[in-house]
């Protein structure tokens, strides 16, 4: 594959469709997925746009969180989440955005990161450089946690599930007195585009879904950081969690996480959450 063709044809449709994406904030729910989790109706004009385009131009196929598609560990294909913190979104905080990835048989290979109410655009594909804004910039340095901002998904104390609210919650505390700083923003997207940036040392976001989570893993990667699981393994679309961080910090995420958790989170139990395959809104 042409990766830097594949990122210059995915950023100028992200480019086309970035006014709308402002002209949209504030927009309602239009489709109610949970008591706190909706989609909005730019959500869904804007995969179906999106999704057309990237289809009739790189004549690879498009998994969107809204309509679903193709298998996310087969072959190539984009997968797409046209407004990330629908949250912030729908209540005028402008921390949300456009997330596009291109999976090859599941492994992470172009990550965009469209922010278009702060006017920041990020790019790159698995081999480097990071693009913010179209420019390069230089890759990640070795950093330390105790200088370092970390951004944490957002959780509820009581929910239960593969990573429960409880324990969640144990590795915040903890990391709350090792670090310089913890930030929960409300979108994956922003938190992983910030870490490949530099501006924040690391990220950790629960979910699973492969829309949430390519486009932020494969920047990292590009800017020269480290992307695995909540387990330490590489992230894939199969992955059950994100955790995304400058080179040496990592590491010293990881272990915090395992010195509170163990290895609680290291297996995959008996009915854990599955990578998307298909599906969604028709």
């Amino acid at each position: 594959m042409d990766h830097s063709r594949l990122l210059d044809t995915a950023s100028t449709i992200l480019d086309s469709v970035a006014a709308e994406f402002v002209a949209g904030l504030g927009a309602p729910s239009a489709i109610a997925k949970g008591p706190t989790d909706f989609a909005t109706q730019v959500d869904l004009d804007l995969e179906r746009r999106i999704a057309g385009e990237l289809t009739d131009r790189t004549q690879i196929p498009v998994h969107g969180e809204e309509f679903g598609g193709p298998p996310v560990t087969e072959g190539p294909v984009w997968v797409l989440d046209p407004v990330d913190g629908t949250y912030n979104y729908s209540t005028g905080v402008p921390l949300a955005g456009i997330l596009l990835g291109l999976l090859v048989d599941g492994d992470p290979m172009l990550g965009l990161t469209w922010l278009p109410l702060l006017g920041r655009r990020y790019a790159g594909h698995v081999d480097g450089p990071l693009l913010v804004d179209g420019e390069p910039v230089p890759p990640l340095s070795p950093i330390d946690l105790q200088t370092s901002v970390i951004a944490y998904g957002p959780f509820n104390e009581r929910a239960k599930g593969r990573y429960p609210g409880a324990r969640r919650a144990d590795v915040i505390r903890a990391l709350s007195s090792r670090v310089a700083r913890l930030r929960m923003t409300g979108s994956t997207g922003v938190d992983m585009a910030y870490t490949a940036a530099g501006i924040f040392g690391g990220a950790i976001a629960f979910g699973r879904h492969a829309w949430d989570n390519a486009a932020g893993a494969a920047l990292v990667r590009a800017a020269g950081g480290v992307a695995t699981d909540l387990a330490g393994a590489p992230w894939t679309a199969a992955s059950p969690s994100l955790v995304c961080a400058a080179p040496g910090l990592h590491a010293e995420l990881m272990t915090v996480i395992e010195d509170v958790v163990g290895d609680e989170w290291a297996s995959q139990p008996p009915g854990a959450d599955r990578p998307e395959n298909s599906g969604g809104r028709r």
